[in-house]
């Protein structure tokens, strides 16, 4: 619901807010202009007597002095030569120039204001603010969830690109924005009178003015005791029996010109200082610093409409589209779905056929959508795969603490069903957690928790054949796994390690086949091969089976070429499948990114820690640190001479210092260590730089990084730190198998 609400209107008024947001961009400047530009304050005690006599002779004709925010004097005066504006120096009185606003300025002014299309207009900009009100607020809450709450909003985006640069731009524009809609809606309910402003609040004329002859300006009491600073505006009299209005910043009033005194002063109400203090706010005028940080922040609305917009298409595009898909107050049925890429919302969308076809009203959605109740509902599913180290996918990373703040469950029995490899220790381990969560809000369960290895559809039949007859009848799910799309390969050279200590282990380097390479190919040293960075994964496509096993890129494509590190698994299908292959042979991948595990921007410290395999990603980040950056490895293995991965290369890169340190480690040797005990034994040191904020990167098998994690809580709790909270604030990743 709270997604819905926040792409509603990005969606419907990504164009407006965009218009509308760049005009108050390019309108911020002026303030700040003006204010550079304004001839030097006059000095602390001249009064407007004296600039409004200096003027009076200067500018014949004159009838009006105004003080802008900025503090520029503007006269008009209406003589033989005709109407006019001149720009005066406040400190002489004198003329510096014509005053001619740009023409640009009125259009963007008229623009910003009400769209050229007056009072529609001015209403469009009205329910555009509002649009962006909406934005602001909802898209603040999806961040504090996306981020595991408020308090780790600031921590480190994670991601597709367009999902990082979104957030990166919202956090940096998201109280800017809100402070401009916020205020330019109070305007707009001004000038629909729909609040108070108090601009057309007067002072009463005075019915008896002094007789007499005109005093100097110079000498008129009144006149004297305000000072230029104060001054909004001043009206000279026309004959000898008129008088002066002057409007300063707290009131209104009349000044007679045979006395000079003041008459029928009038305070500003409450209305119009309200009026004045927000509109300054909102335009910067007076406060151009103000003016110019909302102004950045207006500059980010377009980018992210942009980028909301890409993340919104490529979420859409990405998911199945489900026939007859229900509202879920209305359905009988309900499906939830926790899928980190498409091969879950495949699933779900054979279970939705095959019961639509049964008669069931189904509404298939992520499990993020949990809602409180159901009203029709007389069953639910719930599928979910596992991402990373048992951790949720990304359409199921709320759906615990959703879970958790529902007070009684809507009442209605669920089969669930997780998604596994079986190969990893942490093998659906997800769905795992969802069971003992339902299981402890006493959730009645249609059926026992079920895990799926492999995406097996065999497996999967089965499943619905238990489900059917839990509903009464048959059930057959027959499902079909789409082949995902992906590019020729070829290898075209392998280094084979670890026979000896009886772990094969191959690093395997693929290029496309020798076809000529496109001109914007060749410009961006892709030669052919799909985008790829170092730590994104390679899908390999064994023969005749459409369920990739996926690899950590060693490098990137504009390495000229993507590597992967693979060790030989007993039983292993895809990793025997590629032991197998020699050079000039092909293969089916594909790429599919990775962006959690990466390193931090900027020039801090890395701290690298790898076993076996695990340091391919490690290497990639290493070849492509060009600019020297400050890495620290820690890699571990069984026999230096054996399985010593990358072991020529990590000595080129220490020359040419690209790599800092390097410290291994090496269990089949006189002093069997292992990485953590290194840890261990640069505990001192390591606490040190992560102290000045180095971040941690850690690639390998699960008992590895299980034990690194207890090495580094036991070296950072002097300091009250912990890998968890170095996790939560992005400085401790992890890419364990």
């Amino acid at each position: 619901m709270l997604r819905s609400l926040h792409q509603l209107p990005g969606l419907l008024a990504a164009v407006l807010i965009a218009a509308i947001a760049i005009s108050g961009a390019m309108l911020s400047v002026v303030p700040a202009y003006d204010s550079l530009t304004a001839p030097a304050a006059p000095a602390a005690q001249m009064s407007v007597a004296t600039l409004a006599a200096n003027v009076a002779q200067a500018v014949p004709g004159v009838s009006q002095l105004t003080r802008n925010p900025s503090g520029s004097i503007i006269a008009d005066y209406s003589n033989n030569s005709g109407m006019g504006s001149d720009r005066i120096d406040p400190n002489t009185g004198k003329v510096l120039g014509p005053y001619n606003p740009s023409p640009v300025y009125r259009w963007l002014y008229a623009f910003h204001r009400s769209l050229l299309m007056g009072t529609a207009g001015r209403l469009a900009s009205a329910l555009t603010a509002l649009a962006l009100i909406t934005l602001c607020i909802s898209g603040a809450v999806l961040l504090a969830r996306r981020m595991g709450g408020w308090q780790r909003i600031l921590g480190r985006a994670r991601g597709s690109v367009f999902q990082r640069l979104h957030i990166t731009l919202a956090r940096f524009a998201l109280v800017g924005l809100l402070f401009s809609a916020m205020t330019g809606i109070y305007i707009s309910l001004t000038n629909f009178d729909l609040i108070p402003n108090g601009l057309a609040q007067t002072a009463p004329f005075p019915n008896n003015v002094p007789a007499g002859h005109p005093m100097p300006i110079t000498a008129m009491p009144a006149l004297r005791g305000i000072k230029v600073s104060q001054l909004r505006t001043l009206t000279y009299p026309t004959d000898p029996s008129d008088v002066f209005t002057v409007s300063t910043g707290t009131g209104q009033g009349y000044v007679d010109q045979a006395q000079g005194q003041m008459l029928n002063w009038t305070p500003d109400d409450a209305a119009r200082r309200i009026y004045e203090a927000i509109y300054m706010l909102h335009t910067g005028e007076g406060f151009w610093s103000l003016g110019l940080l909302l102004g950045l922040a207006a500059l980010c609305a377009p980018f992210l409409s942009i980028t909301g917009a890409l993340v919104w298409w490529r979420r859409r595009r990405s998911r199945p589209r489900f026939r007859h898909n229900h509202t879920s107050h209305s359905a009988d049925t309900i499906i939830l779905v926790g899928s980190e890429g498409n091969a879950t919302w495949g699933f779900a969308r054979t279970l939705h056929d095959a019961l639509t076809e049964q008669g069931y009203r189904c509404h298939t959605g992520s499990m993020n959508t949990l809602a409180r109740r159901y009203p029709h509902a007389e069953r639910m599913f719930i599928m979910t795969s596992t991402h990373g180290n048992g951790d949720a996918p990304s359409s199921a990373r709320s759906f615990l603490s959703r879970l958790e703040r529902m007070r009684h469950s809507p009442g209605v029995p669920v089969a669930l069903l997780g998604f596994g490899d079986r190969q990893f220790p942490q093998f659906a381990k997800f769905g795992h957690d969802v069971a003992e969560a339902l299981d402890a809000r006493r959730w009645h369960a249609m059926l026992p928790y079920e895990a799926i290895d492999r995406q097996s559809p065999q497996e999967f039949a089965r499943w619905g054949r238990a489900v059917g007859e839990a509903l009464g009848h048959g059930l057959e799910l027959n499902h079909q796994p789409v082949r995902p799309a992906s590019t020729a390969l070829q290898l075209v050279e392998r280094i084979d390690y670890g026979h000896e200590v009886q772990a094969p282990t191959a690093i395997l380097r693929f290029a496309v086949p020798e076809v000529p390479a496109t001109l914007l190919q060749r410009l961006s040293g892709r030669a052919g091969l799909p985008r790829a960075s170092a730590g994104d994964l390679l899908g390999i496509l064994p023969p005749d089976s459409v369920v990739p096993r996926f690899y950590s890129l060693a490098s990137s494509s504009r390495d000229g070429f993507l590597e992967i590190c693979v060790r030989k698994h007993p039983g292993g299908e895809c990793s025997g499948f590629l032991h197998s292959l020699m050079p000039g042979e092909m293969v089916e991948a594909f790429v599919k990114p990775n962006p959690d595990f990466r390193p931090a921007r900027g020039r801090r410290p890395v701290i690298m820690i790898g076993a076996g395999t695990g340091i391919g990603p490690l290497a990639g980040f290493i070849r492509n640190n060009a600019r020297g950056r400050a890495i620290h490895l820690y890699f571990g293995g069984r026999d230096p001479r054996s399985d010593f991965l990358y072991a020529p290369e990590l000595d080129r890169w220490l020359g040419e210092r690209r790599l800092t340190s390097l410290t291994t480690a090496f269990s089949r040797i006189q002093d069997r260590a292992y990485v953590q005990d290194r840890i261990m034994e640069d505990a001192h040191h390591l606490s040190r730089m992560i102290q000045k904020g180095a971040q941690i990167m850690v690639c390998g098998g699960a008992e590895m990084a299980a034990g690194v994690m207890e090495a580094l809580d036991a070296a950072l709790a002097p300091m009250g730190l912990s890998a968890v909270a170095l996790k939560a604030e992005g400085r401790y990743v992890e890419d364990v198998y």
